[in-house]
């Protein structure tokens, strides 16, 4: 068999699996040459893309900055009337991430771990909740008692778990979704 025809056999058969509900090796599954970089400005790209899309389909503006910090893909939409974008707590941002790696899914065939910000919500956010933190680890030093936060998103828990780790002290999640809580343990 031929290049040609070998290739020609191998969308045939990615088309196959598609059509039966299957999912399709992305088309740079193969080459191992892709740095993580590259893979994760290439997810924000799609995401970008797709977020893009959504804003003009909901006639809204809106800048979209793309990032890659530590292992995951960061695309922010940054503008002046976006709020119902973030919704009540970030509910409706959560759900706007969720739609975003799906279709960065769609377009790679890999999960991503891309982190979508609206307006500075999860940014701002951020700092509060190392604030809770740091606040939270002092009073358990000082009183050698363990205390647990309300339930928090997964996002909002690593940020804590972060910052509890980053002022000495151990964390642990308590509970089951969606009323799972950080508990910070004494030294």
């Amino acid at each position: 068999m031929s290049e040609t025809e070998q290739s020609e056999d191998t969308e045939l058969q990615q088309a196959d699996m598609v059509a039966e509900g299957g999912e399709a090796a992305p088309a740079d599954a193969d080459d191992e040459n892709v740095s993580l970089e590259d893979r994760l400005e290439r997810e924000g790209d799609i995401a970008a893309d797709y977020l893009e899309e959504l804003l003009d389909i909901a006639d809204l503006d809106g800048d979209l900055d793309m990032d890659v910090e530590g292992e995951r893909a960061v695309v922010s939409i940054v503008g002046a009337e976006l709020q119902q974008l973030v919704g009540e707590h970030g509910a409706v941002l959560d759900a706007l991430q969720e739609l975003t790696r799906l279709a960065v899914y769609r377009e790679t065939g890999e999960r991503s771990r891309l982190m979508l910000d609206i307006s500075g919500h999860r940014a701002a956010r951020r700092r509060e909740l190392e604030e809770l933190a740091a606040d939270t680890a002092a009073q358990v030093k000082e009183s050698g008692e363990r205390a647990a936060l309300r339930p928090m998103t997964p996002f909002e828990r690593k940020v804590v778990h972060d910052a509890v780790a980053a002022a000495g002290l151990t964390s642990e999640s308590e509970g089951v979704e969606p009323r799972r809580y950080v508990v910070v343990l004494p030294a």
